[in-house]
């Protein structure tokens, strides 16, 4: 399932350069995650219930277009692949005129969370995959 969140670039995350930081569209990508890991009815705390923790392992983003001051965004996710430990999140961030602003693909990893080792995907999360 694609999800989406809207959001509206503030002072705060202005560069010298006067757009959008490089290091801020890593945090829209997460706050979309975050959406879509409650949308798909596994939040944080059903994790920990099962005694797992995903990590994220790998990033690799394009930056395309600026951000700039006051644009609203829309950052979306959507799952693209799974392996047994790992899965591949899509993120999009585009603006008010449906422009690419920047995407990335997110690499993560589930962990038992008191060995701290890989673990295979819990069977909600890969049925997402599906």
């Amino acid at each position: 399932m694609k999800t989406s969140i809207q959001i509206e670039v503030r002072p705060t995350e202005i560069d010298v350069m006067g757009h959008v930081n490089n290091a801020k569209y890593l945090e829209y990508m997460e706050w979309s995650r975050e959406d879509w890991y409650n949308r798909m009815e596994l939040p944080f705390d059903v994790f920990t219930d099962m005694g797992v923790g995903t990590v994220t392992v790998n990033i690799n983003i394009n930056y395309r277009k600026e951000a700039l001051l006051g644009q609203k965004l829309t950052v979306s996710t959507e799952p693209l692949c799974k392996g047994r430990t790992s899965y591949v999140l899509k993120h999009e961030i585009c603006n008010e005129e449906g422009e690419l602003v920047a995407d990335a693909e997110v690499t993560s990893v589930t962990i038992d969370l008191k060995k701290r080792k890989s673990v295979e995907l819990p069977e909600k999360l890969a049925k997402a995959f599906t």
